[in-house]
This record gives C-alpha cells, sequence and structure tokens, in this order.
C-alpha cells in the first residue's frame, strides 16, 4: 500500500492507507453532523467511519464502544478519540476527541453571552420557554429509548427501578448507585448468568462491515499494543494536563473563589459521569441549583436546551453552569470575562480525563473481547441510568409545568412534591404537544425543539407572560 508519490502522508506505512489530513476532513464532518445526543453521534459515527468510509469493522466498533461505556464521561467523544487514536495513533485522538468538543463548546459559548445579555428581551425568554418544555419530551425520550434496549429482564427492571427510588426518594449519592449497579452487574456477569448479558452501546448490533474487509483490518496495530511505560508516560502527562490548573487556581485564588470551586467540582463530575450526561445531570443541577447557587431551577433547562440545539456531546451544558456561575460572581474581573475564563475552564477539567481514560486504557482493552463480567457490569450499569434518567425527567417537569414545590420529609425519605394550583399551563400543553410529536408522530429532536420555540415566542410575543 506504500506510495513513491511526494507529498504522500507518511501514514501509508501503517497499512490502511487513510492519510491524516483526509481523517482530519473526516472528523471535522463529523463533528458538524454531532447532534441528538450520544444515540444520534454514535449513528453518525457509525453510518460515516463503518458504512461510508470503511475504515474500521463493526466488531472493532462495538468493541470500543463498549469499552467506552464502562468509562466515566461521554461516550460519544470518547468513542471518537479510540478510534482516532486507533488509525493516527495519539495526534488522531487528540484532533478527533478536540474536533468533536470544539462547535459544540463555540456555540454554547455564544449562546451563553446572548441569554445573559438578552435574556429579558421578550424574544429570547420565548424562546428559552419554549425549549424547556421541548426538553421536558426529549429527556422522557431518552428514557424510552434507552429503557427499551436496556430492561430486558425482570432483574434489569429491578436496577432501574431501585436506582430511581434510590435517588429520588432517598438522594443516595449518584457514584453510589453507579458503583452498586457495577458491582452487581460484574459479579452476575462473573458467575454466566444471561440475565447480565444484555448488550451494550447505542446503535447497531447487526453483523454490518467485518473488521478483515475494512481498512483497518482485523491484526492490532503495533502502536495499539499493551506498553506499560508509554501508558504511565502518556497518563502522567494528561494527569498534569488536568489538575495543574486547578491545583494553581486554588493555590493562588482560595478555595472560596468561584473558579476553585468550579474545577474542583467538576474535575470531580469527570469522574464520575457514567452513562452519559442525562444520567449526572440531575447531581450537577441539584449541586449547582441548591448548594452554589450558580443558577435557577429554570436556567438549568435552558442550559440543557443550548446543548440539546449545538452539536457535540450533551454534556457541554456543564459549559453554561459554569458560565452563569461566574457571571454571577465575577470578584475583580468584568461578568462576561469571568463568564468566559469559567467556561474554558469547565470544559477543559470535564474533557481532558477523556483523553487520559482512552489512552491509559485502550491498548490493554484489545484483549478484553467478549469478557462476560465486564459485559454485565455494562448492562447494570445501563440499567441502573434509566433510573436516574427518570428521576432527571421527574425533577424537570416539577419545574417546568409547576411554579412552586414544597419539600416533604419523613421516615429517611425526603420528596418534592408540587402545589397544584401553581400549575403552568401554557408549559404543560407545550410539553404535552412536544410529546406527542415525539411519541406518536416519530418527529426529530430538532424539528420538536424548533417548532416549540416557535410556539414559546408566539406565546410571549401574544401574551406577554410566560
Amino acid at each position: 500500500m506504500a506510495s513513491n508519490e511526494v507529498g504522500e502522508s507518511p501514514v501509508v506505512r501503517d497499512g490502511h492507507g487513510i492519510s491524516f489530513g483526509e481523517a482530519v476532513r473526516v472528523w471535522v464532518r463529523i463533528a458538524s453532523l454531532s447532534f441528538g445526543g450520544p444515540a444520534g453521534q454514535i449513528a453518525v459515527m457509525h453510518r460515516i467511519l463503518v458504512d461510508e468510509k470503511r475504515w474500521i469493522g463493526e466488531n472493532r466498533f462495538l468493541h470500543a464502544l463498549n469499552y467506552c461505556m464502562l468509562l466515566p464521561g461521554p461516550e460519544a467523544q470518547q468513542l471518537a478519540i479510540y478510534i482516532g487514536w486507533l488509525l493516527h495513533k495519539t495526534k488522531g485522538g487528540l484532533v478527533a476527541g478536540t474536533l468533536f468538543v470544539l462547535p459544540g463548546f463555540l456555540s454554547i459559548l455564544a449562546l451563553s453571552t446572548i441569554y445573559v445579555l438578552f435574556g429579558n428581551v421578550g424574544v429570547v425568554e420565548g424562546l428559552f420557554f419554549g425549549l424547556k418544555a421541548a426538553v421536558l419530551a426529549v429527556v422522557l425520550q431518552a428514557v424510552a429509548r434507552i429503557g427499551k434496549r436496556a430492561l430486558k429482564n425482570s432483574v434489569m427492571v429491578f436496577i432501574a427501578v431501585a436506582a430511581f427510588l434510590a435517588i429520588f426518594a432517598f438522594h443516595v449519592p449518584f457514584p453510589l448507585i453507579i458503583l452498586t449497579a457495577a458491582l452487581i452487574g460484574y459479579a452476575g456477569g462473573k458467575a454466566g448468568s444471561p440475565l447480565f448479558q444484555v448488550g451494550g452501546g447505542h446503535g447497531n448490533a447487526g453483523p454490518g462491515l467485518a473488521d478483515r474487509d475494512s481498512a483497518l483490518g482485523e491484526a492490532t496495530p503495533d502502536h495499539a499494543r499493551p506498553n506499560l511505560p508509554w501508558s504511565l508516560k502518556i497518563s502522567a502527562i494528561f494527569l498534569f494536563l488536568w489538575l495543574a490548573p486547578v491545583a494553581a487556581i486554588v493555590l493562588t485564588m482560595g478555595p472560596d473563589s468561584v473558579f476553585s470551586q468550579i474545577g474542583i467540582f467538576f474535575s470531580k463530575m469527570a469522574m464520575v459521569t457514567f452513562g452519559g450526561a442525562y444520567a449526572v445531570l440531575s447531581y450537577v443541577a441539584q449541586q449547582a441549583v441548591q448548594n452554589y447557587g450558580w443558577l435557577q431551577p429554570g436556567e438549568m433547562l435552558d442550559g440543557l436546551g443550548m446543548a440539546e440545539t449545538t452539536p457535540g456531546p450533551l454534556i457541554m451544558v456543564v459549559q453554561f453552569v459554569g458560565f452563569m456561575g461566574a457571571f454571577r460572581d465575577p470578584g475583580t474581573l468584568s461578568p462576561l470575562m469571568a463568564a468566559t475564563l469559567a467556561s474554558i475552564l469547565t470544559t477543559w477539567v470535564t474533557f481532558m480525563p477523556c483523553f487520559l481514560w482512552i489512552f491509559l486504557g485502550a491498548p490493554f482493552i484489545e484483549g478484553l473481547r467478549n469478557n462476560r463480567a465486564l459485559t454485565g457490569a455494562m448492562s447494570a450499569i445501563t440499567a441502573a441510568v434509566v433510573g436516574v434518567i427518570m428521576n432527571l425527567a421527574v425533577w424537570f417537569a416539577l419545574h417546568v409545568i409547576f411554579s412552586e414545590v414544597i419539600r416533604w420529609q419523613a421516615y429517611g425519605i425526603t420528596l418534592d412534591i408540587p402545589v397544584l394550583s401553581s400549575i403552568n399551563l401554557p408549559s404543560f400543553l407545550l410539553t404535552l404537544a412536544a410529546v406527542i410529536a415525539i411519541f406518536r408522530f416519530k418527529a426529530g429532536m430538532i424539528q420538536t425543539l424548533v417548532a416549540a420555540s416557535v410556539a414559546g415566542i408566539a406565546w410571549h410575543m401574544g401574551t406577554g407572560l410566560t
């Protein structure tokens, strides 16, 4: 496959003949099309990389995805890093992972700026009023979609219900829920129980393109073989890049600075965001709204609406959280400057660990194909995530449809109860319409969000009320 043409990429020495320049163009294309949450993003990657370009086979694609599903953080971006690394070593993973995030970062930064500068303008208020209702419908769709794939038997249903009750009624920490589910699934998978072998990942499960027929082939590239010294070296580099800025901020600005709080909080989130953005958002919302006071409940929904309508991982909503937190507590900086810097910091500590997890673990993952224990852990985590996402849907519904919520506590149980007389009828009707559009008429997510936004603007401009 080697070529003697002047200027031919040296990548052809690896045997697959895919130039780095061509790969960069493809990753830009994937990044620009990465709407629709992880399921949609992974489907785009599968269509382009497996079906269209035939760069990687079906089994290898799903094997990489299953590994990414076990990691904290956005699995779609981690899958991009993994495949980019397989094709073009470390630089391939860096480019693929960075490009996957960059369009969303720039989009949300622009939208956040518009939000704080013009959020009290009628059109903008109406836009986000409509988005809140549509986002609730989208979250319900996520519960249904993941539940259909994950809850294949009574054990998985039990794990999902237990996870929902644990976080909704007893406020059990999210990491503990995921850890418990993983241990249960690991034990069940190791014991060989078929109840824990229900499959994993988003997207296609058919035979697809055989690995041997792909550009990458069946063999493991030399750079993808386990190399402990290299893994330790690259891990130390990315661990330093991740945590050194946070340590510097804490030392120079003090632990009570909003930048220190953002750096520490979202660094912790980067280690526990199993199951995708929906699963952890309820915890992020709870901490950002109730503990730190960075946001109001309705603003969290506004941020999620931004993330839903821009390319990139859905967890990019945390960028909006950091932006708002620093905007309201800028210290000696101007509010916009502080918010912009907080956006960069939040994005940095959220996504830098993804490179660490992939570069550290990917060389060792090839020997774990068809590992029953890991598959069992992943299946149980996915089932628990369904329950956690349902908690998020309930939390959103309470704050979208009702203006007042009271807290009831007894016997170790804490519940948020809506005040029925405070129902926001326009919001309820718009949410109902969005739910019908998605579930009955199979409307696309972007179509639903746009339609709801237009309806929200029309309602606000017509009545002046939201």
